[in-house]
């Protein structure tokens, strides 16, 4: 594609140069897998940031939706492309100023960040937590009891 090319003039001649090919970026990436996975059978899930909603998703196929909380600015949800690791009925999860024993329904997509169920709050649908993913429990129990180890995580703007 020459718009990703750079051109340069050297007398009468054009030079093409590889070296400002446009690199793929993350929002690009993660259109391309929504893109594949509403083209496949495979259940996913999809978090917008920007509307502080998750849905889950059969292929191109709806399946559920929920207001979410997702990171305060200084603690942020990032977006990427993930899978859920691993699934606890219940955790405790603690960091510097925070230490909650019994979070529900949750489902661990990338190091110490989930989605999970938050009892200790109702203020869904604003960025509130410390990256994770907040849903009301029974929202969390759902997407808990539908999502399986491996089931894409897509989180994006």
């Amino acid at each position: 594609m020459i718009s990703a090319l750079a051109a340069l003039t050297i007398g009468e001649y054009w030079l093409l140069t590889t070296n400002a090919l446009a690199q793929p970026t993350l929002p690009n990436l993660i259109a391309q897998e929504i893109d594949n996975l509403k083209q496949s059978d495979r259940s996913w899930v999809e978090i917008d940031l920007s509307d502080q909603h998750l849905f889950a998703w059969e292929g191109k196929n709806q399946t559920f939706t929920a207001i979410i909380s997702t990171g305060k600015a200084k603690t942020p949800t990032n977006i990427g492309i993930y899978t859920v690791q691993r699934k606890y009925p219940q955790d405790r999860m603690r960091g510097s100023d925070y230490d909650i024993p019994n979070v529900p329904n949750v489902l661990y997509f990338d190091r110490g960040y989930a989605l999970h169920g938050a009892f200790w709050h109702n203020n869904f649908g604003t960025p509130v937590s410390h990256g994770c993913v907040n849903l009301p429990v029974s929202n969390a129990k759902w997407l808990f009891d539908w999502a399986k180890i491996g089931t894409p995580v897509i989180i994006h703007q």
